[in-house]
């Protein structure tokens, strides 16, 4: 093939996955309001979403703000840069650490791990086998996942910003020899209403995306094991260029209104 034509050929590919993306979100939007949701499958997923994650966000975020109140301080040492050390983290941590960098963790664990269920369920004609009892598959195996996933990254990135923050302080305070009063009250005259409103709106989206593409390449699998290892890779990929994207979109849109 030319490679005007394997380019085609992609474009053509691309199209045909996001058309069967957007179709695949209106079910699962039309399956939020119809109801009823599956208990049992939506408890099962918050806990794998959300508790089963607070690992990760606490190492993570804990460390992230110490790198960054640490960088802040040399990189800003001849001009006093540590009294703007709370100021820094905060923003950073609320703005845009905390929701990108928990979106592309978790979504990389929790995006996996959905995409890999559901393929080795659509390999083993698991999903032909609901569809044969009259099961819609959208509202039992999608709606909980993705509603999960909506629900929990808000959640941990609020998580995630206050130990971003704690892990800022400890190195104000070991490290450059701040007050901790002088640190928390720098953060609380910095962080307004509107900067929370931005970072946490947007892990709303980021989690409806991540739950979205993880059952769509679930779903689509096929190739018996090799095709579930191929979703799940491509899965971690499309949803954290995904959220990349999406940060770029969404930053734009919030400042416009906050």
């Amino acid at each position: 093939m030319t490679v005007f034509a394997r380019t085609w050929t992609r474009a053509e590919d691309a199209l045909y996955y996001i058309g069967g993306l957007g179709d695949l979100g209106a079910q699962t939007v039309r399956g939020w309001f119809r109801g009823p949701f599956e208990r049992d499958t939506l408890v099962v997923q918050l806990d794998q979403v959300g508790v089963r994650s607070l690992s990760i966000v606490s190492i993570t975020s804990l460390f992230i703000g110490m790198v960054l109140a640490l960088q802040t301080a040399y990189s800003l040492s001849d001009f006093g840069g540590s009294l703007f050390i709370g100021k820094v983290v905060s923003l950073s941590l609320v703005r845009e650490l905390a929701p990108v960098l928990m979106a592309l963790m978790v979504g990389g664990r929790v995006g996996a791990g959905m995409t890999a269920e559901l393929g080795t369920m659509k390999v083993t004609e698991q999903i032909d086998a609901l569809r044969a009892l009259a099961t819609d598959p959208v509202r039992k195996l999608v709606v909980p996942r993705v509603f999960a996933t909506t629900i929990m990254l808000p959640l941990l990135t609020i998580v995630s910003g206050l130990l971003g923050i704690l892990g800022g302080l400890f190195i104000a305070v070991v490290n450059l020899h701040l007050t901790a009063n002088f640190y928390i009250r720098s953060v609380v005259e910095t962080v307004k209403f509107n900067d929370l409103t931005s970072g946490i709106g947007k892990t709303f989206f980021f989690g409806f995306a991540i739950g979205l593409i993880a059952c769509f390449n679930g779903l689509r699998t096929t190739g018996g094991a090799d095709g579930v290892g191929r979703s799940t890779t491509a899965t971690v990929v499309t949803a954290s260029i995904t959220v990349l994207i999406m940060d770029f979109f969404l930053t734009k849109l919030f400042l416009l209104f906050f």
